[in-house]
């Protein structure tokens, strides 16, 4: 199966306030020619969502302005088929049991490797 054959057909959103991960990310997935959007902000995802929908959707549990689960928490009934993503170098079995909770599909921990998006992602297309 072709990943990023599949991936060029849906829009997937990263939002990280390390600047270093949004653009080598960019740059990972413009390669594939996949339609990837990054941005650094929670408060800027929220704005997004109420005009667009995405397919994946990968956040950054430390935020500045506000914690990844509670992003997740607040867009769960308004884009409930959205495959979820919680990436985090703060990792924890409570943590890990509270993105369970509120429908996280994944949850990877930094530092992480583009094999490590690649293999998450593929576990998604899998199931659709």
């Amino acid at each position: 199966m072709d990943l990023f054959k599949k991936l060029k057909n849906m829009k997937i959103l990263l939002i990280d306030d390390d600047e270093w991960i949004r653009d080598s990310m960019s740059l990972f997935f413009e390669n594939e020619k996949c339609n990837l959007r990054a941005i650094e902000t929670a408060e800027q995802g929220l704005k997004i969502l109420e005009n667009e929908n995405y397919d994946i959707i990968i956040v950054d549990y430390k935020l500045p302005d506000m914690d990844g689960l509670e992003f997740f928490r607040r867009i769960q009934e308004s884009h409930p088929n959205t495959y979820k993503i919680l990436i985090t170098a703060y990792g924890s079995k409570k943590l890990l049991s509270k993105a369970r909770e509120i429908g996280i599909h994944d949850f990877i921990e930094k530092p992480f490797t583009s094999e490590t998006i690649e293999a998450s992602l593929l576990q998604f297309i899998k199931k659709q």
